[in-house]
């Protein structure tokens, strides 16, 4: 493992009762009800990087590698790892025999062949890959080959990954877009009602992957996603036992969840990292002076106690990757949690800034984004910026992130990936669109390097310049609290628990 621990605090929590406006489907014996932050807006997770969307979606659609409780990469499809030639160039991917699609298909190499294809079309994470691949062919029925044009060293991580995932389909269903996911998984969409629930049911032609992948045992006959967008409105519903298990909870609950005795708290720490995502395409955030101003601006204590409202929930750090990892560097970091509005006023005299609104897309579904937002528009107001404050549901950020017309900065988060090269907002074929030459070739450099110190020394320069550049903007780290009901078993804490061994007292 790379450094990364997701440490569990699970802690006695006490009772409220409290009814949701709209009535949940009965339940049966053996559902598992998940509260998630609302509806996913795809079911195709080749084509998605949200969290809502990789939680649902793993369940159903899997891809040819994944990563155990330490973060290595381990078969899932593939039958085992792949064959890399002595240059680097070549993967040969044996692929497990037996596996069925929902549909009744059997999984070949023509599927897995034709959907790696799609993933270099469709994914941003595939396509910042596709430039690097000559070729990906089926060889006999149970392997496949991709060949590059230059060794890639996140190649592995990138296809174990659930988001952006390199997911693989039967060739027949494979198009522009996907709207009824068919799968491998140990689960497959029953029915969905939008705004109401998703329901999966057991897929009776699982076939379980290999050790290493863990065993997905099918425990609960249904798995019910229930889109509840108001954090406060999943905590009541968890301590009210509407749901077994509720993701993303504001920092509020957390002394009531852990005083009650009808749910448990789930802390993972360290989790990940705010970010403010910066438009390098269009509009005011192209000028480096402009995004000097902001950097320079940020109280980032400020915004973090807004966000969370408890130090045990947060660390103000500027290092991408926290102290632990392999990936921790110090390089850059000086321009980190400036808060100096002279300062920031100087850069907006150097761009020449004649009052145009700075646009901050964000919204209250992750409620911490919204608080950051609000203490960041005050202090961006006060260094000289107008600000325009965009607040919309999460479902219609994601959509309009992918517009450049429409922001200047948005508003994510994200856990801490074991692969620097999975977060796309490093690559000029992102929505962001950072594409500055030194950074391009640095990148380039650190995902041909295969020597794992020599990618640590890439990798700090890496952070320098995305601090010098104002590539992307990270607010610090934090620590993200789900909740469960007290009893239920076999959801390893996770970014994106999966459900599939959860079993809870009859």
């Amino acid at each position: 493992m790379q450094g990364v621990f997701l440490m569990i605090r699970v802690c006695l929590a006490a009772s409220a009762v409290l009814s949701l406006a709209a009535a949940l489907p009965v339940a049966a014996q053996g559902v598992v009800n998940v509260a998630i932050i609302g509806d996913p807006d795809t079911f195709d997770p080749m084509v998605s990087t949200k969290d809502v969307v990789s939680v649902v979606t793993q369940h159903m659609v899997e891809t040819l590698y994944t990563f155990d409780k330490e973060w290595a990469v381990v078969p899932l499809l593939a039958a085992d790892m792949p064959v890399i030639a002595a240059d680097g160039k070549s993967y040969t991917i044996p692929l497990r025999q037996g596996v069925t699609f929902h549909d009744g298909s059997s999984m070949d190499s023509a599927d897995v062949a034709a959907s790696l294809e799609r993933w270099t079309q469709k994914a941003s994470r595939g396509m910042a890959v596709a430039g690097r691949i000559d070729s990906i062919t089926a060889d006999g029925p149970d392997k496949v080959i991709i060949t590059l044009n230059e060794p890639y060293a996140p190649l592995m991580s990138l296809l174990a990954f659930s988001n952006s995932a390199a997911a693989i389909y039967p060739e027949e269903i494979l198009a522009d877009q996907i709207t009824e996911p068919v799968g491998t998984g140990p689960y497959k969409m029953q029915e969905r009602v939008p705004d109401q629930y998703t329901q999966l049911v057991r897929f009776d032609g699982y076939t379980q992957p290999g050790a290493a992948a863990g065993e997905r045992k099918q425990i609960p006959d249904e798995i019910r996603f229930i889109p509840v967008p108001d954090p406060n409105t999943r905590a009541e519903g968890l301590l009210s036992g509407q749901f077994d298990y509720a993701d993303s909870l504001s920092s509020e609950a957390f002394d009531r969840i852990e005083a009650s005795g009808t749910a448990e708290t789930v802390l993972l720490e360290p989790f990940g990292w705010p970010i403010f995502g910066v438009n390098h395409k269009k509009g005011l955030m192209t000028n480096l002076e402009i995004r000097r101003a902001v950097q320079a601006a940020l109280p980032v204590d400020d915004m973090l106690f807004a966000a969370f409202g408890d130090e045990k929930f947060f660390q103000t750090d500027g290092a991408l990757y926290p102290e632990g990892w392999a990936w921790h560097t110090e390089e850059g970091t000086d321009l980190y949690n400036v808060n100096d509005p002279e300062k920031a006023a100087e850069h907006l005299k150097a761009a020449g800034y004649d009052g145009e609104p700075l646009r901050i897309l964000t919204s209250r579904q992750y409620e911490f984004h919204y608080k950051m937002a609000e203490v960041a528009s005050m202090a961006l107001e006060m260094a000289g910026f107008t600000v325009q404050m965009d607040v919309v549901d999460w479902a219609t950020l994601a959509q309009n992130r992918d517009n450049p017309d429409l922001w200047d900065i948005y508003i994510t988060h994200s856990p801490f990936l074991p692969e620097p090269a999975l977060t796309s907002g490093f690559f000029a074929s992102s929505r962001e669109g950072w594409d500055n030459p030194e950074k391009n070739a640095i990148l380039d450099r650190f995902i041909a390097e295969t020597d794992p110190e020599a990618r640590k020394a890439v990798f700090a320069e890496l952070q320098k310049v995305t601090y010098e550049d104002v590539g992307m903007i990270k607010i610090g780290n934090f620590n993200a609290l789900n909740g469960q009901a007290k009893g239920l078993e076999g959801v390893a804490p996770s970014p994106w628990p999966a459900f599939w061994n959860a079993s809870k007292p009859q």
